[in-house]
């Protein structure tokens, strides 16, 4: 596994023009993503494209990765100064950034669950991909972080019906508390208009496949790494005419492009944080100093859960 990097002091000095210092409140660890990282299973055709936007150091490691941090500025813009801010920066007490990387958190959305902001950008993107009519029948396969944004996103939509599918049966109860149904994947609904599927596995993309009805399309946002991934295509998606896509938040939907920006889409996601539905998807709290063992026992299947977020006690 990368070992990891000590913090430095990036914060020292005067600041520049339209810098900012950052004191973090909370980060959260994106667990497919970091999971992945944290074993330098990145592959190396990946290397530039997975970067974290203020990664330090080169995979396969030791790297200093993450990006849903939420903190109050210190020092910066008259603006910004005192703000509440959620940035791309990795799991770190302090730090010096251009201001225009931080999107002010909006009154009414807690710095707690201001770091799912990352996690719903991306199930918002897939919406915008792939957008759901009403009338539509939809499953989303795999209830992890990413797959219960998408589901909580998709039960504000009228005249649609979502089921939420994981192998676990405990996330029968999150499925209830985002008002959407829940399926083992061997009892989950097939004829199914629309698919996401994010469950990061190969077992979890052929049952999308699966599910799909005829002319159906399958959105598909998982990351798998450097691990192989084979699909029957001889067999539901050559015969139903299937569509297969990937969604992938590093650049704004196509048809979104001409008129939202990548701070559009992050402040559309900051906004919807106001519910308080989204504290469902908070499973888990620890403090920064113990973040290496909370790391290596969520990489290693030791601590599940959804999101786990990362306390900063002050000094």
């Amino acid at each position: 596994m990368p070992a990891c990097l000590p913090a430095r002091p990036p914060c020292d000095g005067e600041l520049g023009d339209g810098e900012a210092v950052v004191q973090t409140l909370y980060s959260a660890v994106s667990r497919g993503t970091e999971s992945l990282v944290f074993h330098g299973r990145v592959p190396v055709s990946q290397y530039a494209a997975m970067r974290a936007p203020f990664q330090e150091g080169d995979f396969p490691g030791p790297v200093k990765y993450g990006y849903l941090n939420v903190g109050r500025v210190e020092d910066g813009p008259a603006e910004l100064l005192g703000r509440l801010v959620f940035s791309l920066y990795p799991h770190q007490t302090r730090f010096r950034v251009p201001s225009g990387a931080l999107a002010p958190v909006p009154e009414g959305v807690p710095a707690e669950r201001a770091v799912l902001a990352g996690t719903v950008e991306t199930a918002l993107n897939a919406l915008w991909d792939a957008p759901p009519r009403i009338g539509d029948r939809i499953a989303v396969v795999g209830a992890g972080m990413v797959g219960c944004s998408v589901a909580a996103l998709l039960a504000r939509f009228p005249g649609v019906g979502v089921e939420l599918i994981d192998t676990d049966p405990a996330r029968a109860q999150v499925a209830e508390a985002l008002g959407v149904a829940f399926a083992r994947p061997e009892r989950a609904a097939d004829d199914c208009d629309l698919v996401f599927h994010a469950s990061a596995t190969g077992a979890g993309l052929r049952r999308s496949l699966e599910l799909a009805a005829p002319e159906g399309s399958v959105v598909d946002l998982s990351w798998y790494g450097d691990r192989q991934v084979t699909l029957p295509l001889g067999e539901f998606f050559h015969s139903r005419r299937l569509s297969l896509r990937s969604s992938q938040v590093g650049a704004v939907a196509p048809e979104r492009r001409g008129r939202h920006t990548a701070a559009d889409r992050l402040g559309l996601a900051l906004d919807l944080l106001r519910d308080p539905l989204f504290d469902v998807l908070i499973t888990g709290e620890s403090a920064f100093d113990e973040l290496p063992r909370t790391m290596a026992e969520i990489a290693t299947g030791r601590r599940p859960g959804l999101c786990h977020r990362i306390r900063y006690d002050p000094d």
